[in-house]
């Protein structure tokens, strides 16, 4: 594969991963934890995982992938950054509130209700279409979906049980991760 392939994986790698290695995490232990989304965060790296075998590495995709790979990572990172900076310091990996915890509806949050994980689908669907072979893309795509719905299933319990009606009618409004899809 040409150099400027690779470069654009790895550019488009970083540039999603440093406003999560930038943020200003809250110090304070959350008032509210559910674990049970670690799941979800397992199946969502065995997907990441399966996603960079294959043997791409040895030849360029069609030029049809290659664009669409890079349009889809640089989707991903424009998400992650402006994600990160609307949800300032409740960001965090594990699904929980924090005492003084506010439903962000804000910036990119305004069109989907979870913008980070649209981001990370964003990073797979670049790194898939550069690299994976077509059988683990599929497979690697359906665990990422499976790993995803859990996590939000469990995010979403968190924020009704905080916000109530306000967090419905925003449930109701705004598709969970993909946009259009409800």
């Amino acid at each position: 594969m040409p150099a400027y392939a690779y470069v654009a994986q790895v550019v488009g790698w970083l540039i999603w991963i440093t406003p999560f290695l930038l943020a200003k995490r809250n110090p304070e232990a959350p008032a509210q934890l559910d674990k049970r989304a670690r799941w979800g965060i397992g199946l969502q790296v065995v997907a990441y995982a399966l996603a960079w075998q294959g043997h791409f590495w040895a030849r360029m995709p069609p030029g049809w992938r290659f664009v669409l790979a890079f349009l889809f990572l640089g989707i991903a990172g424009v998400l992650s950054w402006t994600s990160t900076w609307a949800l300032g310091r409740q960001w965090r990996v594990d699904a929980g509130l924090s005492a003084d915890h506010e439903l962000v509806t804000a910036g990119a949050y305004r069109y989907i209700r979870h913008p980070i994980y649209c981001s990370m689908l964003c990073l797979l669907l670049g790194t898939g279409f550069m690299i994976t072979p077509w059988l683990l893309f599929l497979i690697s795509a359906l665990l990422f979906v499976a790993g995803t719905e859990i996590r939000v299933r469990v995010e979403d319990n968190l924020l009704a049980s905080r916000f109530g009606e306000r967090f419905r009618e925003y449930q109701q409004r705004v598709p969970a991760y993909v946009p259009l899809v409800r």
